[in-house]
């Protein structure tokens, strides 16, 4: 057994007990002929007391070596008591000292070092207590997401990795297929088509924690790989979606953070927004660091945006996405008029979550499509296992779907959703930890039909 305890768990109801710690070397000081060692582990840290016999015979050992102590607990005297220590009413009298496995010199220093070191050697920065502190309330955070949606009657249900290439916005990440020479799977930039084929299945209530991957160019705010809560549900309406996402986030600030939220938000329009914030993600805050969380719902979204340079239409959303019935007459003369059932959730300035009503007939869609510029033979090829689906029964349907990194990096007030991400990329979607993207083989190549320039 490497340990009866953990490093932040100890208190004076344990005085007199025989207890075994195992975790890493926090601190180790010698003072005379005696030492006083701090391990940690991820629950807290202990102090232990060396006789001059442990002193000596491990006085040498570096910080953040790992080890194993065996010792009896004792009470602190009063005034020795640490109160910013959960473990600080006692001290373990050391007896024995394994040495699991010795550290080098650290090639970081926690206080002073550069992002690009602190990548490179992710898996030391990640001990530091608030790095561990961020990943714990992420989870955290998924885990009140699932529990509240459960309660909800939703089921999480996984999508494919491996999918088709339907490229309509960001560049998809492609790959190749051994086994079909020259052609290849994409990964997904979101789960939208395969969710509306599960409401199409029958499975009104879905949820997933999706992994989503989008070949663009980066931010602080941006990852090439990332995560959202997805969720869609059939037999639904704009005014049905406000309330339960009123009350997950609710549900989620009571569990994560402790805090009491004021709900309904408050909503404003796209066009009122513009003219009044000049953009669509607002911050509604009477005051900026103010400790305040202003929710608000931006509604009544344009469908389309005119791009100058490519002069054509493009969704503001998605393609998927449902225009307001009286506007459909629009779509072929004004299409830029049109008004779409889409909605954001913005938190101080940043959006956190956007959704939509979406399309459940085949007709409407080949509309929104050859509003697009898109040919029929284009959208068939690219779309035509939804638009057959439409076919078949496909209820009226709808979802959000919340990035749920940048929520993550919010709660735990960080600016970079690289803080709350285990194993992040760069700027340039490099890891530089184990040097990826990197060169591969000829012979892999060769396998996958592929010849390099």
């Amino acid at each position: 057994m490497y340990r009866t305890n953990t490093c932040g768990e100890l208190n004076k109801d344990f005085v007199d007990k025989d207890v075994t710690l195992a975790g890493w070397i926090d601190s180790l000081r010698i003072q005379g002929k005696i030492g006083f060692l701090l391990l940690r582990d991820r629950y807290g840290i202990t102090q232990f007391f060396l006789n001059p016999k442990l002193a000596k015979e491990f006085g040498h050992l570096r910080k953040e070596s790992v080890i194993q102590v065996k010792g009896k607990v004792n009470a602190r005297p009063d005034k020795q008591i640490k109160k910013d220590m959960p473990t600080g009413e006692v001290e373990v009298e050391a007896q024995e000292i394994i040495v699991l496995n010795e550290a080098e010199p650290m090639p970081l220093d926690v206080e002073e070092t550069t992002e690009e070191t602190r990548l490179k050697y992710r898996y030391l920065d990640l001990r530091r207590p608030e790095m561990q502190n961020n990943l714990f309330t992420r989870y955290k955070l998924t885990k009140a997401m699932r529990d509240f949606l459960d309660k909800e009657n939703f089921i999480e249900i996984e999508t494919p990795i491996l999918s088709k290439s339907t490229p309509e916005g960001a560049r998809d990440y492609l790959v190749p297929s051994r086994v079909h020479a020259k052609k290849f799977y994409a990964l997904p930039q979101s789960p939208q088509q395969y969710k509306q084929l599960l409401m199409v299945a029958g499975f009104d209530r879905y949820f997933q924690i999706a992994r989503c991957f989008r070949d663009e160019d980066l931010r602080a705010d941006r990852q090439p790989e990332f995560t959202q809560l997805d969720m869609e549900m059939s037999f639904i309406e704009e005014k049905d979606v406000y309330p339960l996402i009123e009350n997950l986030v609710k549900y989620i600030w009571k569990e994560v953070l402790g805090k009491d939220l004021k709900i309904p938000f408050p909503r404003i329009s796209y066009a009122e927004s513009m003219k009044k914030y000049k953009t669509d993600a607002p911050d509604t805050r009477k005051k900026k660091d103010s400790g305040e969380f202003a929710f608000v719902w931006v509604t009544d979204m344009p469908l389309l945006e005119y791009n100058e340079e490519d002069k054509r239409y493009y969704a503001v959303h998605h393609p998927f996405t449902s225009p307001m019935a009286e506007d459909i007459k629009l779509l072929e003369k004004s299409p830029d008029k049109v008004r779409a059932h889409a909605y954001d959730l913005v938190l101080n300035g940043t959006e956190i979550a956007g959704g939509s009503i979406r399309m459940h007939r085949n007709d409407w869609q080949q509309k929104v499509f050859k509003a697009l510029n898109m040919k029929e033979k284009e959208f068939n090829e690219k779309f035509g296992h939804l638009l057959n689906a439409f076919k078949f029964g496909a209820p009226p349907h709808g979802g959000i779907a919340f990035g749920l990194d940048r929520l993550a990096a919010i709660i735990t007030n960080n600016e970079s959703i690289r803080e709350v991400i285990a194993f992040p990329k760069t700027k340039t979607a490099e890891s530089l930890m184990e040097e990826s993207p990197s060169e591969v083989a000829k012979d892999q190549l060769d396998e996958l039909h592929i010849k390099t320039k």
